[in-house]
């Protein structure tokens, strides 16, 4: 089914994206943050109004089942009323000078051209938890969406639009990442980028950047390890391992795809995991029982069959699934059975590498310290978990796993929208995205000094 027609924007279509956000760069930057809230808090009325719109072309375009989609939309309207509300907190503040008769204090300033790249796997919240702070910032935008989802890219600027943005200071440029992001990342005009995406494309952006001083943010990949100790409430952990592994069809940067089980609890584990995995239904995301959704794309359902077969080749167990579903209703779509792969070591492809679908690996550990070893064995370090009942063990493995969000007794997923979102290692470079660090990217801090003395100064000054 076809869901419209969208333009393969060229790298000169794209430089003229950028001439519009820079001719309306200087009255959006003038306006007053409360009043760039205000075309903030209509975007959110009209989301909430489309929510249901919204959702569905999420899951038509994406795939992942509807409730998920659902709230998707909840997480970008979060950002949105959480950025809005910065509006009449654009503080900076004062400080004593050592200079007599001298006002030291410091004002935030925008960057300017804002350049917002994103994925194909969060459509219209990875876009709004970047653009909404850049827009109460007062930057004007070029945002290039996966090629994949440009209708979600669509309905989410005519939210905007609706809400009563100028024209030039959002605009929409779709087309291939080799080109047109190129375009964006070169140009002169363009001030920062905040980037999501794979570690490769991402570091080959920040290094680009770098070259340009750009401020450069990339939020980039993972391999999120959740670590079960036998003292934990297995039944909490069994469904946050599950709902991290194989919601969304594992198609999250925050997806649990390693559980690493301290052995004493292992076979009473792996035998519930499996019980409770084979449970889940595959099916079309639009289905209200639908628990596992069809890959995004062919190309990513040839991914995560080349990495099952890998896993195989290395001498991992096949546990559960690992095939293609086809035949009738499948033919439609491209969907695999959720995964689970044991006698994993952590020199294997399959517990290295970023998947990116319904493919968990098992490890077996001897006790925490051993478990965080492994967890911290990849070159990734953007989310993980433990689940544990003993309390200074959790704290043990929160100073000492590497990663930029780690949950006790919660799964691997997500984050709230007023929290830093971002990792360590390959996962992430420059500053983190939402909370308050959202705010500092996308703004210049400028240091005011302000000489009050009816006479000449005497003093030396330094540096």
């Amino acid at each position: 089914m076809a869901l419209g027609e969208f333009q393969t924007s060229t790298p000169e279509d794209a430089l003229q994206a950028v001439a519009a956000a820079r001719e309306a760069l200087e009255g959006w930057a003038n306006t007053p943050a409360p009043a760039r809230a205000q075309v903030l808090f209509r975007a959110l009325e009209i989301m909430g109004r489309r929510s249901d719109e919204l959702a569905r072309t999420i899951t038509e375009e994406e795939g992942k089942p509807l409730p998920d989609a659902m709230g998707e939309v909840r997480r970008a309207m979060n950002i949105i009323e959480y950025a809005a509300g910065e509006g009449r907190r654009m503080f900076g503040y004062t400080t004593p000078s050592e200079l007599p008769s001298t006002v030291a204090y410091t004002v935030r300033r925008p960057l300017g051209v804002v350049a917002i790249i994103t994925p194909w796997n969060f459509p219209i919240a990875i876009p709004a938890w970047k653009m909404a702070p850049a827009l109460i910032c007062g930057n004007a935008l070029v945002f290039k969406p996966a090629s994949i989802t440009p209708l979600s890219a669509v309905k989410l600027t005519e939210v905007f639009e609706e809400a009563g943005l100028p024209p030039g200071v959002l605009n929409l440029i779709t087309g291939p990442g080799g080109s047109v992001g190129n375009a964006l990342v070169q140009s002169p005009d363009v001030n920062a980028i905040s980037f999501t995406g794979s570690t490769e494309i991402g570091t080959g952006i920040y290094a680009e950047g770098a070259q340009h001083l750009k401020k450069v943010q990339c939020e980039m990949g993972g391999k999120n390890a959740v670590i079960l100790l036998e003292d934990a409430d297995l039944d909490k952990a069994l469904g946050g391992i599950v709902q991290g592994a194989f919601g969304s069809t594992g198609q999250r940067c925050t997806a649990t795809s390693r559980v690493i089980v301290e052995e004493g609890v292992y076979d009473t584990f792996m035998e519930q995991l499996v019980q409770r995995t084979s449970q889940l239904k595959v099916g079309d995301g639009m289905a209200a029982d639908t628990d596992v959704s069809p890959l995004s794309s062919q190309s990513q359902l040839d991914t995560v069959l080349n990495y099952i077969g890998i896993g195989a080749e290395e001498g991992a167990h096949l546990a559960f699934g690992g095939r293609a579903v086809t035949g009738g209703e499948f033919d439609e779509g491209y969907y695999v059975e959720p995964t689970i792969f044991t006698d994993v070591t952590t020199d294997m492809r399959i517990a290295q590498e970023e998947i990116f679908g319904p493919v968990l690996t098992v490890f077996k550990a001897k006790d925490l310290d051993d478990a965080v070893e492994i967890s911290n064995s990849v070159k990734f370090g953007l989310s993980s978990s433990v689940y544990t009942r003993d309390l200074p063990r959790a704290y043990r493995y929160i100073n000492t796993v590497d990663a930029g969000m780690v949950h006790v007794n919660a799964p691997t997923l997500g984050g709230e929208v007023h929290l830093p979102f971002g990792g360590l290692k390959s996962s992430g470079v420059g500053q983190r995205e939402q909370g308050v660090e959202a705010f500092d990217f996308f703004s210049e801090v400028i240091t005011v000094y302000i000489d009050y003395a009816d006479t000449s100064r005497t003093q030396a000054r330094f540096i």
